[in-house]
């Protein structure tokens, strides 16, 4: 599980799901490709709805995360890159349903022109540190 921080004397998260430190524990680094809200048969979910589209981001890095024993509380780093600023509220909504002062991982937002497709609003692109004791190669 990620130990986040936020030390004083600098500018706090305030409810925004991340931590300004993460300490990495002990156990297997795994990178995950960008996810975006394309579903299985890579269809793009949630078209014009950010929320939507960042519930199935987090769907899918749940998935990877899964398959090597996983959680998303492993997660000590995050990118997100999004399109436009008016979906940061969304953005953070969703984070807040999934991580804790506790185990918010330290975060990137970058706003950028586009994604791989127009209809896409928000990729995540995670890095987490499976303890020893539950990581299993696919």
């Amino acid at each position: 599980m990620a130990d986040g921080f936020n030390p004083r004397g600098i500018w706090q998260p305030n409810g925004r799901a991340f931590s300004q430190g993460v300490i990495q524990g002990p156990g297997q680094v795994v990178h995950v490709t960008g996810q975006v809200a394309w579903d299985e048969h890579d269809q793009v979910v949630g078209i014009g709805d950010a929320e939507a589209q960042m519930e199935q981001c987090v769907r899918n890095v749940r998935t990877v995360l899964a398959e090597v024993g996983g959680a998303l509380d492993d997660i000590v780093s995050m990118t997100v890159y999004f399109v436009d600023r008016m979906d940061l509220p969304a953005i953070q909504r969703v984070r807040s349903r999934y991580f804790t002062a506790g185990t918010a991982p330290a975060s990137i937002l970058i706003q950028v022109a586009g994604l791989v497709v127009p209809e896409l609003r928000v990729e995540l692109v995670p890095i987490a540190v499976v303890p020893h004791d539950r990581f299993r190669r696919p």
